[in-house]
């Protein structure tokens, strides 16, 4: 199942990390909740391919340990989510569709 596109009216903002916001429910390990509003990374789908680390042109993406987590032990995170360009690259090439750029 994709990210929700409508993860920031169906979901509450729990706080953040590395800057930007995390969207709930989080429940460590199981349950990482979705990182990002900008770009917009489900790290309960995110199987830590690494895909949108390798794509993007602006190094958005870096990686994040989550031992524990069912689907990986690392996963991407957009912690450079303010440097994104709007190339769709990450959201395009992500083959768990876990990723969702909204431009403000």
């Amino acid at each position: 199942m994709p990210i929700d596109p409508n993860f920031k009216s169906n979901r509450k903002l729990e706080g953040k990390h590395e800057g930007h916001d995390i969207w709930g429910p989080v429940n460590p390990p199981k349950v990482l909740g979705i990182h990002g509003s900008v770009v917009a990374l489900d790290l309960d789908i995110c199987t830590g391919e690494g895909t949108c680390i390798d794509v993007c042109p602006v190094a958005v993406f870096d990686w994040l340990n989550s031992p524990g987590h069912p689907t990986s032990e690392k996963k991407s995170d957009p912690i450079r989510e303010p440097d994104c360009i709007y190339c769709m690259a990450c959201e395009t090439q992500c083959p768990e569709q876990a990723i969702k750029i909204i431009q403000p």
